[in-house]
């Protein structure tokens, strides 16, 4: 790889919002920054512009939901030097991944009047389940500065500094008082991953994980405190099917509830 010439960037969209596109869109300063190393080849977002590979970065957001989406992607892989994996839909499958846990074809029968002409497979997959993956970063979205931060690892040649604890350290840092421990509010702050700076909390709302599971989450413990806080069993699993499932069921687990 040549290094006095810019890098190719492509940023690729799956199943998702665009929300995580748009954080990207948001990094400002550190976005002119990087665009001095870049040349963007693929970003719809924000482009028409769309040129083929190779590329040596590749972002991609969103999950892997019909036969083409898993084609596409083996193709993405096959032409980026390195792939990274932008939020909670590319990381674990994202809230669409709920349907893994229901019958796909009654969803659909439900859902639509002519399901016959939906494409859709049967499990909503992360991107790691379909092709070797670089760099996950996580969020519903991602946080900008996490996303700029990614990027300049890559082009500098190091790890990203990102952080692997949970939300409650984050709390700590700002002086938030814990709000599972004194104010009996239900909150996923102990299991969930940083990097939202524990905004929920600092304004008195119970953490609903969004960041997905920490690297050393005691899902049971906590399960236990919240439902001391007087939610039931079942609010418990409505508050943990949400952002990325995966990281909190097996199918086992769900098809025991």
């Amino acid at each position: 790889m040549d290094c006095k010439k810019k890098l190719t960037l492509a940023v690729w969209k799956f199943a998702s919002c665009d929300g995580c596109q748009l954080s990207l869109v948001d990094c400002t300063e550190g976005l002119s920054e990087l665009a001095e190393a870049l040349e963007i080849l693929v970003f719809p977002e924000i482009s028409s512009r769309s040129e083929s590979g190779p590329y040596d970065i590749s972002i991609v957001e969103g999950s892997i939901s019909t036969e083409a989406d898993r084609e596409l992607i083996q193709e993405v892989r096959r032409q980026s030097h390195w792939l990274i994996t932008i939020g909670a839909c590319a990381t674990t499958g994202g809230i669409q991944a709920l349907r893994n846990y229901r019958d796909s074809a009654e969803c659909l029968r439900t859902i639509y009047a002519e399901p016959s002409y939906i494409d859709s497979l049967s499990k909503s997959s992360s991107i790691s389940e379909e092709v070797s993956v670089d760099y996950a970063l996580r969020g519903c979205p991602v946080h900008p500065a996490q996303l700029s931060e990614v990027i300049a690892a890559f082009l500098k040649g190091r790890s990203p500094r990102i952080s692997s604890s949970s939300v409650c350290i984050e709390c700590k840092t700002r002086n938030t008082t814990c709000l599972l421990v004194s104010d009996k509010i239900p909150c996923l702050g102990p299991i969930t991953h940083a990097g939202c700076g524990a905004i929920c909390p600092a304004f008195n709302r119970g953490c609903f994980g969004c960041y997905g599971s920490a690297e050393t989450a005691n899902i049971p413990a906590i399960s236990a405190k919240i439902i001391e806080c007087g939610v039931s069993p079942e609010q418990l699993s409505r508050l943990l099917h949400s952002f990325n499932p995966p990281d909190w069921f097996t199918d086992e687990e769900v098809a025991d509830e």
